[in-house]
């Protein structure tokens, strides 16, 4: 079993930054892909970006990609997301997700069923 934290969240202006981090209880995440997602007031889940375990590859929603930087510190047990040059419809809960072992690939890294354990999210606030 996997116990995931959130904490970072906040309110911000456009066109700041904030980073998010996730910890982790349990022995499967410092092997595991992890990967973070985003849901909005009345829109579906939807996939920020995931960090692989073996060759530290990433993975990007076209949404965010050249603003947000997926990293993890295994030593640590911790996953974190820095997000610069934020809009406000970056506006949503963010949630950590970690998948039973390392095993996604391509197009599989993205979908929210791939992942096994689940934070209970930290609000980010983007204001214009």
């Amino acid at each position: 079993q996997v116990q995931l934290v959130e904490s970072g969240g906040g309110l911000v202006q456009a066109g700041g930054s904030l980073r998010l981090s996730c910890a982790a209880a349990g022995r499967t995440f410092s092997s595991a892909t992890v990967g973070w997602f985003r849901q909005a007031p009345g829109k579906e889940r939807e996939f920020v970006a995931a960090i692989k375990r073996s060759d530290l590859r990433t993975y990007y929603a076209d949404s965010v990609k050249g603003r947000f930087t997926i990293s993890r510190d295994n030593a640590k047990n911790a996953v974190y997301l820095q997000m610069n040059s934020l809009k406000p419809e970056d506006t949503a809960v963010y949630y950590c997700a970690a998948a039973s072992g390392d095993y996604c690939s391509g197009a599989g890294c993205y979908r929210g069923g791939t992942y096994d354990y689940w934070g209970q999210g930290t609000q980010v606030t983007v204001s214009s």
